[in-house]
C-alpha cells in the first residue's frame, strides 16, 4: 500500500468510527423514549435493561451504517480538500478515483459485512428484543407505594400507606384490603406502622406490622343469613404471602417468529409457500363462486354443461314470455327471494376464504419487503460514499458544521424514500422491487453526477466561487443601473416643468 494511501485511510478511520458512535446514540435515544413508559417501574436490573439496550443497537446498524458512511466521507475529503492535501495529491498526477481506491475497499468491506449483520445478527437480535419485551409486559410493577393513595399491583389486594419514610422505607398509617381467600372470607388489617417488601427472588410478599388490628369477616353459603366478624388485636404481624408476576421470566425467542426474524433463505422459502397459499386460496375462492353462483346460467361468461344448454330458435317464444315483466307480482317476490339468498351464500362461502387469502398476501408482501431489504442495504452504503466522497471533495470544509448539515438532507431524503417506498410494498400498492430500490434508482444518478463534478474539478458547492460570481456580476450591473438613473432622472424633471 502507497504512503499517500494509508493516510487517506488514517484520516478516514477517525471521523468514520466518531460519526458511527454519534449516530448509534442518537438512534438509541430515540429507542429510549419510545419504551421508556414500559421500562420504568418494574424494577428490572441493570443486566436486563444493558441486554435490551445491546439488541436494539445490533437492530439499528442497518439504519446506522449508511449514515456513518456518508458523514465520515464528507469529512474526511472536505478536510483534505480544506487543508489543501487534496489538492496536493491531484498535483502529484493522481485522480480522485485513485485517491479514494483504499477508501473505496474499506466500504466495499463493510457493505458485504453489513449483509451478513442484517441477513443474521438482526433477525437473531429481533426475536431477542421481541422475547425480552414480552416478558416485561408481562411482569408487574414493583412496590411503589405513594402517600395516601392504594397500591393495586397485587391480585386480590388493595394496600393503602398514610406515609412513607424515604430512608428506612417504614410505612406509617397501612390498610390492608386482603381478598385471597378461596372460601370469601375477607382480610382487613389497619396498622399504625410497618414494613411491605418483596422478598430477593421475588416470589413472596414479606409484611412485617406493628400496633394493629385485624377484622376477620367470616362468609359461607349463607353469609346473607350468618355471618361472623372476628376481631384481633396484635403487637407484631409477620405475613409471607406467595406472589407470583414480580419476578421476570424469560420465554423462548424462537416461538416470536415473523419477517423480520428469518433470514434470506428462510424468507425465499416463505415467498414460495406463501404464493401457493395465495394462488391455491384465490382458486379455492372464486372459481366456485363463479361456476356455482354468479354466472352459472350465462354461457357467455362460461361455457354451459350440455344439460343445460337449450335450443333459443326452438324456444323463442317461451323465452320471452317468461321474462321478468309479465311475471305476476308473487312470481317476481319469489325470484327476488330465490336470488337474495343466492348472493348470501356466495358471500358467506367466499368470506371465509377470502380473509385467509388477504393474511397470507400481507404475509408475502412483508416477506418480499423484508427479502429486498438485505439486499438493498449493501448498496445503499456503497451509494453513500459514492455522494459523500465527491460531495466533500466539492464542498472543501471538514468538522462536524456543513458536513452534517448536508449529511442530514441526503439521508433524510433516502429515508423519507425508502420508507414511502416501504409502505406501499407492504400494502401491495407497488411492487416490492420498485417499493425497496427507488431510493437507490434515485441517488444513483446523483452520485454519478457528483462524482464526475467532483473528478472534473467541479466549482459546484463552492461559496467563494459563488461569491465572486455574484460580485462580478454586480460590478457589472452597477454602472448600468447608474447610467439609467440619470437618463430617468431629466425625464422626471421634464414632466414637472410641463405640470407647472
Amino acid at each position: 500500500m502507497k504512503t499517500i494511501h494509508k493516510l487517506v485511510l488514517k484520516a478516514y478511520l477517525g471521523p468514520m468510527i466518531l460519526t458511527f458512535f454519534i449516530v448509534m446514540f442518537v438512534l438509541m435515544m430515540n429507542i429510549v423514549w419510545r419504551y421508556i413508559d414500559e421500562l420504568v417501574g418494574k424494577g428490572l436490573s441493570a443486566g436486563i435493561i444493558i441486554e435490551l439496550m445491546t439488541y436494539f443497537m445490533a437492530n439499528m446498524l442497518p439504519l446506522g451504517l449508511p449514515l456513518a458512511v456518508l458523514l465520515a466521507a464528507i469529512m474526511t475529503l472536505g478536510n483534505l480538500g480544506e487543508n489543501y492535501e487534496l489538492l496536493a495529491m491531484k498535483s502529484a498526477g493522481l485522480s480522485l478515483i485513485q485517491i479514494s481506491k483504499p477508501l473505496i475497499i474499506l466500504v466495499s468491506i463493510i457493505s458485504v459485512g453489513s449483509f451478513f449483520i442484517g441477513n443474521n445478527l438482526v433477525p437473531y437480535a429481533n426475536k431477542k428484543v421481541y422475547s425480552i419485551l414480552y416478558d416485561i409486559r408481562q411482569q408487574k410493577q414493583s412496590l411503589e407505594f405513594q402517600d395516601g393513595l392504594f397500591f393495586n399491583g397485587i391480585e386480590n389486594m388493595s394496600i393503602r400507606v398514610g406515609r412513607q419514610e424515604p430512608q428506612t422505607h417504614l410505612l406509617h398509617d397501612v390498610l390492608i384490603y386482603d381478598n385471597r381467600a378461596a372460601n370469601g372470607n375477607m382480610n382487613t388489617i389497619a396498622a399504625d406502622s410497618g414494613y411491605i417488601r418483596l422478598s430477593d427472588d421475588k416470589k413472596y410478599l414479606l409484611v412485617t406490622l406493628f400496633h394493629g388490628e385485624t377484622y376477620e369477616q367470616t362468609r359461607n353459603s349463607q353469609w346473607f343469613t350468618k355471618s361472623a366478624l372476628r376481631h384481633h388485636i396484635f403487637d407484631r404481624q409477620d405475613q409471607v404471602i406467595p406472589m407470583s408476576g414480580f419476578d421476570m421470566g424469560r420465554s423462548d425467542a424462537n416461538q416470536f417468529s415473523n419477517s423480520q426474524t428469518k433470514n434470506i433463505n428462510q424468507l425465499q422459502g416463505d415467498i414460495d409457500s406463501l404464493e401457493l397459499t395465495v394462488n391455491s386460496a384465490t382458486t379455492r375462492s372464486y372459481e366456485p363462486l363463479l361456476k356455482e353462483q354468479i354466472f352459472v346460467r350465462d354461457n357467455q361468461v362460461l361455457p354451459l354443461p350440455d344439460s343445460l344448454r337449450i335450443d333459443k330458435s326452438r324456444y323463442r317464444d317461451i323465452l320471452i314470455t317468461d321474462s321478468l315483466e309479465v311475471l305476476p307480482l308473487r312470481e317476481k317476490e319469489r325470484i327476488w327471494d330465490q336470488a337474495r339468498s343466492l348472493a348470501k351464500n356466495s358471500r358467506n362461502m367466499f368470506s371465509v376464504d377470502e380473509s385467509n387469502a388477504k393474511e397470507a398476501l400481507n404475509q408475502l408482501y412483508r416477506s418480499k419487503v423484508e427479502w429486498h431489504k438485505k439486499i438493498s442495504l449493501p448498496v445503499s452504503i456503497m451509494i453513500f460514499f459514492l455522494i459523500g466522497a465527491p460531495l466533500g471533495a466539492i464542498i472543501r470544509k471538514g468538522g462536524l458544521g456543513l458536513p452534517v448539515v448536508v449529511s442530514i438532507i441526503f439521508f433524510v431524503i433516502y429515508y423519507i424514500i425508502s420508507i414511502t417506498g416501504e409502505k406501499l410494498a407492504k400494502e401491495g400498492n407497488w411492487d416490492a422491487v420498485y417499493g425497496m430500490w427507488l431510493s437507490t434508482f434515485i441517488l444513483t444518478p446523483i452520485a454519478v453526477y457528483l462524482t464526475y463534478k467532483a473528478t472534473n474539478d467541479s466549482t459546484l458547492l463552492d461559496t467563494d466561487w459563488y461569491a465572486g460570481r455574484i460580485k462580478a456580476l454586480r460590478d457589472k450591473l452597477t454602472p448600468k443601473f447608474a447610467k439609467l438613473k440619470k437618463a430617468i432622472k431629466p425625464k422626471r424633471n421634464g414632466k414637472k416643468h410641463d405640470t407647472q
